[in-house]
């Protein structure tokens, strides 16, 4: 259960990022939230097996397991999204 409510995080925080990179878009920016997301999601997926290993004593296997599938649905979401982005973008620029 733990692992589908961080999955869910993740998709929480990445939209998060997504709106913020559209409110900053406004004023003209080509910003992609997406990726810098990655990255914090990737720190965040990190923290959260250390603290499963040292504090609550889980087998290290087991955390490296569980790492998977929680940095891994929300990152291949944001790689998608990104993807998408970027090929909104390479359209806009084509000449008319």
């Amino acid at each position: 259960m733990h692992i589908l409510i961080l999955i869910g995080v993740g998709h929480l925080v990445l939209a998060a990022f997504v709106l913020v990179a559209r409110v900053i878009n406004r004023g003209g920016s080509r910003v992609d939230g997406t990726r810098p997301f990655i990255w914090v999601w990737l720190l965040a997926s990190i923290a959260n097996g250390v603290v499963g290993v040292v504090q609550a004593g889980i087998p290290l296997l087991n955390e490296i397991g569980a790492f998977i599938p929680i940095f891994g649905v929300p990152a291949a979401v944001a790689w998608y999204l990104s993807r998408r982005h970027a090929a909104k973008l390479t359209v806009s620029r084509l000449p008319r």
